[in-house]
């Protein structure tokens, strides 16, 4: 008896290849904090790629629950779908606080240190190059309608004997007719060298300006945290700090700025604590192109505060003569309290 042979095949839609890894991205973490904001995958024959954007818990260290959830895609993926994953893409966009019963303990130890940049596989780039997919899907269609058309009417006036198109004989005679020094020729002209000044522009530059490299625990491993979520690691920090009640983040490719409202304290040594709070941040972040931190802390003038006694307010070489002695009532409204003296601008 001869064995049956195979009828047909299997194709896995990106869709269905999307949808498993968005589940097992989910299933990285024990807790199920992992949340899934964005997913792209391609597939080529028996091989796809994935890009994931999720959104991990906070506190807890980037770089090793990144590998696990690119491990746990990997596995699952290639598991459900007989396809060779040859790469997989995490981008992180937002990260979510999470409570103690949710998340479990927070590890005491030390977070794993990052990989050696200057180690040979695993250097993270500078940037996170975009695929400028709209750009060039645009151009390909335009692409390929035109020449489709031009194309088809070759074929029907070589095989089928009929004359050519009328849109293709009435632009040969009409740039017959007109000159390269007509307006609108040269209108034509400036408008395909600023659109082709455009496509090279996109073509050398990198996009993605929101997301920050950072250092890959292994390589073959991207990783990226985006800016919001540095901004929000650095305002958390600061809040934390005694006597800032209000701050500002602000987060670029090259440079971090935290303004911080304060209420007591000594300007001095909170911006210095700040300052402390905010390095360490950054350093636990691990971004290759470290940014340039500047602090600014102010003190925040209360609305309730009572102003200062007119004699305050008097110069010293005034002198004044003969004082009525004021009630015990009216001296004790006219005292301002200390915290209104305090950041003022006396």
């Amino acid at each position: 008896m001869t064995e049956p042979h195979p009828r047909g095949t299997a194709a896995v839609s990106e869709q269905a290849v999307r949808r498993i890894a968005g589940r097992a991205a989910t299933e990285a973490h024990p807790d199920g904090t992992v949340r899934v904001t964005g997913s792209a995958a391609a597939v080529h024959g028996r091989r796809t790629e994935i890009a994931l954007d999720v959104a991990l818990p906070y506190p807890e260290p980037l770089a090793p629950l990144v590998r696990r959830i690119q491990d746990q895609v990997t596995a699952r993926t290639a598991e459900l779908t007989g396809l060779d994953v040859s790469r997989v893409r995490i981008g992180v966009t937002t990260l979510t606080p999470a409570s103690a019963t949710a998340s479990g303990p927070v590890p005491s130890g030390p977070s794993p240190a990052p990989a050696d940049a200057s180690s040979p596989g695993s250097r993270p780039p500078r940037r996170w190059w975009a695929q400028r997919r709209l750009p060039m899907g645009i151009l390909t269609l335009l692409a390929t309608v035109a020449f489709g058309l031009l194309a088809a009417d070759l074929i029907l006036v070589h095989t089928g004997h009929r004359p050519a198109a009328a849109w293709r004989t009435g632009t040969l005679h009409w740039l017959y007719g007109h000159g390269p020094g007509e307006p609108l020729v040269t209108v034509a002209g400036i408008s395909c060298a600023l659109l082709g000044a455009c496509l090279l522009l996109l073509a050398v530059t990198p996009g993605r300006r929101n997301l920050l490299t950072t250092a890959s625990p292994a390589p073959g491993t991207d990783l990226a945290i985006d800016r919001s979520a540095v901004a929000a690691l650095l305002r958390d920090a600061a809040t934390g700090t005694d006597g800032v009640t209000g701050t500002r983040t602000r987060v670029r490719r090259r440079r971090a700025t935290v303004r911080a409202d304060l209420t007591s304290g000594d300007r001095t040594t909170a911006q210095r604590r700040i300052t402390r709070a905010a390095d360490q941040v950054l350093t636990d972040c691990g971004l290759r192109r470290p940014l340039r931190l500047r602090v600014t802390a102010r003190h925040r003038r209360g609305r309730g505060a009572v102003p200062a006694p007119a004699s305050a307010l008097a110069p010293a070489s005034a002198p004044v003569e003969n004082p009525a002695p004021a009630p015990a009532s009216s001296a004790t409204l006219a005292t301002p309290p200390t915290h209104a003296l305090v950041g003022g601008d006396l």
